[in-house]
């Protein structure tokens, strides 16, 4: 391999080393040996592999002409689309190409033979294959091994460059003939033995060519626990380093702030707002540094927990901190807080990149003499410059938008150098296996109950020809006193385009709902911080009736008065986003509704996850749903980097039940060696110091 492909695999698949190459696994295996006639294809079939002779191959314009304007044939540059007729003698079938015209134009030549995979489908009573793989037909070879044939990760740049499948194949081959002999097995042979695991060698020739399917899934299982196995380890270790080596400061006794502000309750509390009240309280008295995930879905009373933990604190002479991720947040926060510290005599301050000079000059003073118990803010509270009296508990919500360096600083405000508490909230439902691997090395409490009085939020979907419909309950709900979210998606990649999209919604909605009889406010991420917050204060005081917006409501906006929440082409959110929105309504005593608005070209997936939000209003069970059908690096929004580490093989999605064998196996091991110091651990330990599976992003809140 010369030195251009070598740099085209570092830089599309990370393979730098052999070691990596071998590490790049099969997606799937396609067993050569089947090959259906094509009078046996049917467009219900799932997927099949053809080998067939191309027939002709034709350049197709938009609208499928195949001539241009000036009646000559169509250049290749102004080709939208390639349709190849192949023949296996048994009957003809239709290729379709809408990307790579030009590679697969000057590869498919009439009389060449290949093999095709794909998904048959029929389009105007003929059979096609929309993009099908493509491979020469097999003519022995090192790839020719076995009947199963994998299938590997590719991109554009690498087949482009002539790296095919077929090409990736035989370089596997070549990497495991030459190194094979040099792999050191990674696991102690007692990890192998009791978890009946093959040995890495065997697995990796069978994960590349496998001799048969069983041999393939004991090197799948095999390949898959060591990874979620070294994961686990790597978080558990850090935990029982943490738990058992940091010292914590000594919150003990419940005193007559937490009392007063609990006997003044208008309601009582969820039983499992208690529970976590009593498993934050036993952290904070047991002489460790305190380090737990609160997860509540929206409205669950998560803000309660975080003011009766401070008061914990307060009570035994120390100050809490409540960090927000953005000021509108804040304020609410500081606002509710308040409201709750009033029969305590704890003096509450908010500090936001808002707050006046003379304000932050009282607000560092407080906070120096201890005579401010509660501070609520932004990161504005992590500059050098706000200096502690004693902080004993850093409560941060919606941790995923705060960085490590961020938090590192908070942690470093603790009296004598010793940290404070750390609790951590959020209100995106994470599934179990991902808050096992994103916040593995934190506790985790859940509060799975809704406040009494919270009725849950009646979904319902609705096609884009209904919404008329849609229009008069609108009004007949303002006419009762509610107020509407009206909430448009970021479709296109331009923000111009987006504003353009938002912009005919107000239009609409503006000539539905007229001035003087309805007031309209309209909040996007084009507006100035001014005109932002202007027509959100509108909304929230209830002068406007309607808020039409892009998603930035997202994320905590607290208007007791809105019941109705309509999403404009619903299909095109994921369905954690929908969940969130749908939590913006159904916080007063009203009942509430949720329209998602859906164009008629919805696909059949989309219309599932639209029909699951209508089916249920548990943000778990939508969770893990969510990563199902997405994958787990999506469901913080950003593909796939919302996961700290890499796996190459296992996934959260899927692997939910291996990943807790690993984790119970891994706090087994660490139980008996937490530090794997024993020689029989050598290995375990060698694995984790090439620091592959350090997380380094979410959960070292400290």
């Amino acid at each position: 391999m010369g030195p251009k492909r070598a740099s085209l695999l570092t830089s599309e698949l990370g393979v730098e080393t052999v070691g990596d190459l071998l590490r790049v696994y099969p997606f799937r295996y396609i067993d050569r040996t089947s090959i259906t006639p094509i009078r046996n294809v049917r467009s219900d079939l799932a997927y099949v592999q053809i080998q067939a002779t191309v027939v002709s191959s034709t350049l197709l314009g938009p609208g499928g002409s195949n001539h241009m304007a000036g009646g000559g044939p169509i250049e290749l540059r102004a080709a939208k689309r390639l349709s190849v007729i192949v023949d296996d003698g048994t009957g003809q079938m239709e290729m379709v190409f809408f990307k790579g015209i030009k590679w697969n134009y000057e590869r498919l030549k009439p009389g060449s033979a290949f093999l095709f995979f794909g998904k048959p489908s029929d389009f105007n009573g003929r059979l096609n294959m929309v993009h099908p793989e493509i491979d020469n037909p097999v003519i022995g070879g090192p790839d020719a091994k076995g009947t199963l044939t994998g299938v590997y990760p590719s991109t554009e740049k690498l087949k482009n460059a002539g790296i095919t499948g077929k090409v990736m194949c035989k370089l596997q081959a070549t990497a495991l003939s030459a190194c094979l002999p040099e792999v050191k097995e990674t696991l102690p042979d007692y990890v192998l033995k009791e978890n009946s695991l093959v040995p890495l060698t065997y697995a990796l020739r069978n994960i590349h060519f496998p001799t048969d399917s069983y041999a393939l899934q004991k090197s799948v299982r095999r390949l898959k626990f060591e990874e979620l196995f070294f994961l686990q380890l790597s978080l558990l270790k850090q935990k029982y380093i943490q738990s058992r080596g940091s010292i914590g400061l000594p919150i003990v006794k419940v005193g007559a702030a937490f009392n007063a502000c609990f006997n003044a309750l208008p309601y009582e509390l969820t039983g499992a707002q208690k529970r976590v009240i009593r498993e934050i309280h036993g952290d904070m008295k047991s002489g460790h540094q305190m380090n737990r995930l609160l997860q509540g879905d929206v409205g669950s009373g998560k803000t309660m927990v975080a003011v009766l933990s401070a008061l914990l604190a307060v009570d035994n002479g120390y100050q809490a901190c409540i960090m927000a991720p953005t000021e509108v947040l804040a304020q609410q926060h500081y606002v509710n807080i308040s409201k709750y510290l009033a029969p305590t005599g704890v003096r509450c301050a908010l500090l936001t990149g808002s707050s006046t000079q003379k304000e932050r000059r009282e607000i560092h003073a407080g906070l120096e003499d201890g005579s401010i118990g509660i501070i609520v803010g932004t990161h504005a509270l992590i500059e050098d410059n706000v200096q502690f009296h004693a902080l004993g508990l850093a409560v941060i919500d919606e941790q995923h938008r705060f960085g490590v360096d961020q938090r590192a600083k908070l942690w470093s405000k603790g009296p004598d150098n010793i940290p404070p508490h750390v609790l951590v909230m959020t209100a995106t439902p994470i599934p179990r296996t991902l808050a096992m691997t994103l916040y593995g090395d934190l506790d985790v409490s859940v509060i799975d109950e809704l406040p009494p009085g919270r009725k849950p939020v009646k979904t319902a979907m609705i096609s884009d020809a209904k919404k008329p419909a849609v229009y008069k309950f609108m009004r007949e709900q303002i006419a009762k006193g509610r107020q509407v979210f009206v909430v448009y998606p970021l479709i296109f990649e331009s923000e111009k385009m987006d504003l353009n999209n938002l912009e005919m919604g107000y239009e609409e909605i503006l000539k539905r709902f007229p001035d003087p009889d309805y007031k309209v406010a309209i909040v996007h991420g084009q507006q100035t911080s001014e005109v932002k917050n202007f027509n959100m204060s509108a909304f929230v005081a209830g002068r406007a009736n309607i808020l039409v917006s892009t998603t930035v409501i997202e994320v905590g906006v607290d208007v007791p008065n809105a019941s109705v929440m309509v999403i404009e082409s619903a299909q095109r959110f994921g369905l954690s986003q929908l969940h969130q929105l749908r939590g913006r309504v159904g916080r007063g005593a009203d009942e509430s509704y949720c329209v998602l608005v859906h164009d008629f070209k919805t696909s059949a997936e989309a219309k599932k996850r639209l029909e699951l939000m209508c089916s249920t209003n548990d943000g778990f069970e939508i969770a893990e749903e969510d990563m199902k059908m997405r994958g787990p690096g999506d469901l913080e929004g950003t593909q796939q980097s919302g996961l700290p580490i890499k796996l190459s093989i296992a996934s959260l999605a899927k692997d939910g039940l291996m990943l807790n064998e690993a984790r119970a196996y891994a706090d087994k091991v660490l139980s008996a060696d937490p530090k794997l110091e024993l020689p029989v651990n050598k290995l375990l330990a060698d694995g984790l110091r090439e620091g592959k599976y350090d997380i380094k992003d979410y959960s070292k809140i400290s």
